[in-house]
């Protein structure tokens, strides 16, 4: 067995590296965002620059968060190159130590990394993001709109509806540019309603400039049209909320109200998935870069054993996107979407390391 001496410098080894390359990347997230937000401030007379600066800060963990596989990946295949230039892994590897060994001290701080960034990092990086956007729209105002158009199905006493709206605040509360489709019970179309802009109230939409199309009859202005509805300020506040602006322990529960309001939960259980396997995920990490960095340092060929960690690395991201795009449009359950990357990844590395170890 491996010695706890050994295993010890090996862990602490891995956490230094892995750490320091994250630390760079969210240096230079946030040099490149502070340089953005400085560009941007020009026309903003509320924009100084220690302000830009701070509001960059509050923007980089989320940006930064994504990045932590590759981060992963560069930190592991540069902690396994300098083990094996110094010829220490070929001393250990001569001593009968076996690459499992050498592994396990890199794998287990991997996962504690992976647990820690979901259950404190994440939280945090979220609360600032939403400060983020918060500050943003103050600064800039109704030139930022980072929330987009908004489409909500709802059940009432009136029957069903499906509004969707051009803009809308950061609440979603106030809404502008509305097109409303109502259906009886039953889903037959009974009309439909354009109105200049609206707003929730309790038990009820109240639209303002409308126009009211019903098939077989004229166009009817309206300068106020109302709309019963079952949802209340709280729950449309927090549907309408960004998944990545969301901490990991309130996911399970804004994904439930989510369902409750008429929307589609969909994109807050992948994300849930998605952080309940990130540990696998940098583990797959770690497996890849040792794939391609545990060869003997002086036999050459280190360009090619880079290049092929950085693309495997690449095609797994990629493999990743397209998986959540697939769990997004419902094509796929979300554990699936999020489980499943993170363990192709280990069983392509685990069969790879059989192969170059046992043949």
């Amino acid at each position: 067995m491996i010695g706890r001496t050994f295993s010890l410098y090996l862990a602490g080894r891995f956490a230094r590296t892995v750490t320091a390359v994250f630390s760079g990347v969210f240096v230079l997230i946030y040099v490149v965002d502070l340089v953005e937000m400085l560009r941007r401030s020009g026309d903003a007379p509320k924009a100084t620059a220690s302000l830009m600066a701070a509001l960059s800060f509050l923007r980089t963990p989320t940006v930064a968060e994504q990045a932590l596989p590759f981060a992963v990946l560069f930190g592991s295949m540069i902690a396994f190159l300098n083990l094996s230039r110094k010829l220490e892994l070929v001393v250990a590897r001569a001593a009968g130590v076996s690459v499992w060994q050498i592994l396990t001290p890199p794998l287990v701080v991997i996962t504690l990394m992976g647990v820690l960034s979901v259950v404190a990092y994440n939280p945090t990086s979220a609360w600032m993001k939403q400060r983020a956007d918060d500050v943003e729209n103050s600064i800039f105002g109704g030139r930022s709109n980072p929330w987009g158009d908004l489409w909500l199905r709802q059940k009432s006493v009136d029957g069903q509806a499906i509004i969707h709206a051009g803009g809308r605040d950061a609440d979603g509360v106030m809404v502008s540019h509305v097109e409303i489709f109502n259906f009886d019970d039953k889903g037959n179309f009974i009309e439909r309603v354009d109105a200049e802009s609206g707003e929730l109230h309790e038990g009820f939409w109240e639209f303002h400039d409308a126009k009211v199309v019903t098939p077989g009859f004229e166009t009817l202005p309206a300068s106020t049209y109302l709309l019963a509805t079952a949802l209340v300020r709280r729950e449309v506040a927090q549907a309408f909320v960004a998944p990545e602006t969301v901490s990991f322990w309130s996911l399970p529960s804004l994904a439930e109200q989510t369902a409750k309001a008429g929307l589609d939960p969909t994109a807050y259980r992948l994300k849930y998935q998605e952080l309940l396997a990130r540990p696998l995920t940098l583990a797959a990490m770690v497996f890849i870069a040792a794939c391609f960095s545990l060869r003997f340092f002086r036999m050459g060929g280190i360009e090619f054993m880079i290049s092929g960690g950085v693309a495997a690395g690449f095609v797994l991201y990629v493999a990743t996107k397209v998986i959540n795009d697939l769990g997004e449009a419902g094509f796929i359950s979300p554990s699936v979407a999020g489980w499943s990357p993170g363990l192709v990844g280990c069983l392509f590395g685990v069969y790879v390391l059989l192969k170059q170890e046992d043949g």
